[in-house]
């Protein structure tokens, strides 16, 4: 076993272009288009492995590349690390392009991937015209495709249509990818509308609304750094734990990524909690200021709120903290 993990980790990176999105979405023609494309193609020995069949099928008679050898994987628990590093080793890939099934977990093929195996692109294609259905009934499944993609692409876009609804779903899953709008013409537009923070971050107190915890929380730990000696101010629960020192407290709240399902609580480190009558579960507003620095309760330098003012404050109108 030693022996071959230490071969596993002399082995070079083998990079991964992933293409995610439902059924028909349009992943199938721009792989072909992106294979047909001499600039992507300078002889590289390819791999594609297809893990949904659509009505469009390759045309590898068109590839601008000719070594690219396609395996077709239709079961979910067949997608293993054995398997793929056999097709590995069979087709001699320098490179592997992976056009996945939007009915499975990203986490399904990450945990399947080889350890030199690296995703260095991703894009999420949907049909514009069915993607706001599949929001809604598959909003897990939805969420899981945009939150680690690089480009989100909407095809069969009606111009005339206002982009804010589809603009507003992948941004409550990921802010820095990029949109593209393709129409039934193939003219594409990239989304350019800016999304400025709801709280002021320039000011001498930030200021969170209850509705903004969800967004605050996830710049906080997009953009520590730039929080490093900033006040703060905000209504969160308390929660306490006899391996927390004196006057140390987790403050936060329950938060949902993307649906019921996946509702944790958000919490952060507070110190300098005088308050003896504040107990668990209390909802509590504070101000703190942060510092970015090691503490036990986190795995790596965190922020760590140095509580100013604290006192027992009213429930949020909506405990569970969200996106929208």
């Amino acid at each position: 076993m030693q022996a071959d993990l230490r071969e596993d980790a002399e082995q070079e990176q083998l990079p991964v272009y992933l293409f995610t999105g439902f059924l028909e979405a349009g992943k199938t023609r721009f792989i072909q288009e992106t294979l047909e494309d001499k600039r992507f193609n300078t002889g590289e020995r390819t791999l594609l492995l297809v893990c949904e069949e659509g009505e469009e099928e390759y045309n590898p008679a068109r590839f601008a590349c000719k070594d690219v050898q396609q395996r077709v994987l239709e079961d979910e628990d067949a997608l293993t690390q054995e398997q793929l590093a056999a097709w590995e080793r069979e087709t001699g890939a320098e490179r592997v392009l992976v056009e996945y099934n939007g009915m499975w977990m990203l986490d399904t093929l990450y945990r399947a991937m080889p350890k030199h195996w690296v995703v260095c692109q991703e894009f999420f294609f949907a049909d514009a015209r069915s993607f706001q259905s599949f929001n809604a009934n598959m909003r897990q499944l939805v969420y899981d495709k945009l939150q680690s993609c690089d480009l989100a692409v909407f095809n069969r876009f009606d111009r005339k249509a206002d982009v804010m609804p589809w603009h507003k779903i992948v941004r409550g899953a990921n802010r820095g990818c990029d949109i593209a709008y393709e129409d039934t013409n193939g003219r594409v537009r990239y989304d350019e509308i800016e999304d400025p923070l709801p709280f002021d971050k320039t000011a001498a107190e930030i200021v969170i609304a209850d509705r903004d915890y969800a967004i605050w929380y996830r710049d906080l730990n997009e953009e520590l750094k730039s929080y490093n000696g900033k006040t703060v101010r905000f209504k969160a629960q308390v929660a306490t734990s006899d391996e927390l020192e004196q006057g140390t407290i987790i403050v936060g709240r329950q938060m949902m990524n993307c649906c019921a399902a996946d509702i944790s609580f958000a919490g952060l480190v507070a110190v300098g909690c005088t308050r003896a009558d504040i107990a668990d579960g209390d909802w509590v507003e504070l101000t703190a200021s942060i510092r970015v620095e090691k503490h036990p309760a986190y795995t790596q330098p965190g922020p760590v709120l140095r509580i100013r003012e604290i006192g027992v404050a009213e429930p949020a109108a909506e405990p569970v903290a969200t996106f929208y």
